[in-house]
């Protein structure tokens, strides 16, 4: 007998809604202000050939296993668990998956902010016509003088951490599900001018060349973990997003068509950010293995020096915040959920004991830049290890654990029940969730781990 929950926090209006909200948690800073550099620092075209598998292969498949759960439980991640553990008599255990993805919403959001801080600060320097005429070295100093200042910092981080607590405060329905139906689109359209004026800087093909043709020479098993990483990065997976999201999924919805949409979607962002930024690089004499900084460091040249660049760099600030808003809405959401349902808190009071966690833990990436520059965990700074610990180890782990309770501990017929596939699809489904998702994330973990063993 099937069995059907309610959520006490509401639903989706239509499928369309979480395809939205879901794409909107998907499409964020990981698309345009992560993947262009990490493809830079890891020689270009091979390692997309890399993530675009990984986004297949396994990404897919666990955002579908993440999505069934969450309907299943239409729950909070941690109660979900609790309870889909409970139902089929297994371990209770399982409920620290749960706990796994409202720790790795929390400690992605506290960097996340400080980075959508930069881009705030960014919309009134675009405004201000600060990178009119400005060339690769005047935007340098700009970006230097931002991150390099711990009060300028800590004020956006402030600004975005309260931005996000509020739309949180006031229910997933009536705030975000209204914006997403506007800015999404417009940010397609938005990177879709950018993609245009790469095309006219003269190192377009170069550009193109560097993101879609593979050089294998230059991929290390360290890039291939990077690349696994941030599929579950740039798909939420792993962090209780896309599961609390599918809690408000209603029943007639498709699981596997709202993933690959999502899936494919959030692909394209991803690589038409590529194609705006790279041939800009390359255009300027800039590195494209620049770090965190990039898209800080050569989206405004390009501003600059394009008709109405001061309009549009404006707006595509303004519409960058707005995506790592609904990104980080999400992210938050997990963690209020289960603070409404296991200690009876309002949304608004759940919202601020969450806002402040995270706004006090962010303090750690904000310093990263200036005040702490110098101190090192590992070689890396508390922004770097965050960074490194959460899309190389914690989200990898989790959909490592969904994909086995999806496949290994649900029953096929509970599975079935919620995917509701035909027998190709869902065997195709099962396979990969069973075995080639779960085998790849071991095998990656261990040549990893094999590397830096024996050097």
């Amino acid at each position: 007998m099937s069995v059907k929950r309610t959520s006490i926090h509401g639903q989706w209006s239509s499928r369309w809604a979480f395809v939205l909200a879901a794409t909107g948690s998907a499409v964020g800073l990981g698309n345009i202000w992560k993947f262009p550099y990490i493809t830079g620092e890891n020689g270009g075209g091979a390692f997309v050939l890399v993530y675009l598998f990984c986004i297949a292969c396994i990404g897919i498949p666990i955002m579908m296993a993440e999505i069934l759960l969450g309907r299943r439980g239409r729950r909070s991640p941690i109660n979900t668990m609790r309870v889909l553990a409970r139902e089929g008599h297994h371990h209770p255990a399982w409920q620290y998956l749960g706990w796994i993805g409202v720790l790795a919403g929390f400690l992605i959001l506290s960097y996340y902010s400080v980075i959508a801080g930069w881009a705030l600060a960014y919309v009134f320097r675009a405004a201000g016509g600060l990178f009119v005429g400005a060339g690769g070295e005047r935007v340098g100093e700009i970006f230097s003088a931002l991150v390099t200042d711990p009060e300028r910092l800590l004020a956006w981080h402030t600004i975005f951490v309260v931005m996000t607590m509020i739309v949180v405060s006031r229910g997933v329905q009536s705030g975000l599900e209204k914006a997403v139906r506007f800015l999404m689109p417009a940010l397609f359209l938005l990177l879709a001018m950018l993609v245009g004026y790469a095309m006219s800087t003269g190192s377009f093909s170069q550009g193109m060349a560097f993101l879609f043709s593979p050089d294998f020479s230059k991929l290390t098993p360290a890039a291939v973990l990077i690349a696994m990483g941030h599929a579950f990065f740039t798909l939420s997976l792993g962090m209780g997003a896309i599961m609390v999201y599918g809690s408000y999924l209603p029943d007639d919805a498709s699981i596997a068509q709202t993933s690959v949409t999502i899936a494919l979607a959030d692909t394209l962002v991803a690589l038409m950010a590529g194609m705006a930024i790279f041939p800009i690089v390359f255009a300027h004499g800039l590195e494209p293995g620049a770090g965190p900084g990039l898209i800080f460091q050569t989206l405004p040249i390009a501003f600059g020096n394009m008709p109405a660049g001061t309009l549009f760099g404006t707006l595509f600030f303004v519409l960058l915040v707005f995506a790592a808003w609904t990104s980080a809405i999400s992210l938050i959401e997990p963690a209020v959920a289960w603070l409404v349902e296991n200690h009876g808190m309002s949304r608004v009071m759940a919202s601020v004991w969450a806002g402040l966690i995270t706004w006090v833990v962010g303090l750690g990436t904000v310093f990263s830049f200036n005040l702490w520059a110098d101190d090192t965990i590992f070689g890396l700074t508390f922004f770097d290890l965050l960074d490194f610990a959460t899309a190389n180890v914690i989200l990898p782990l989790g959909g490592l654990f969904i994909a086995l309770f999806a496949g290994w501990t649900l029953s096929r017929k509970v599975t079935m029940d919620e995917l509701k596939l035909g027998g190709i699809s869902y065997q195709l489904w099962y396979i990969l969730v069973r075995y080639v998702a779960p085998l790849a994330v071991v095998a990656i973990f261990l040549n990893v781990v094999g590397l830096l063993q024996f050097g």
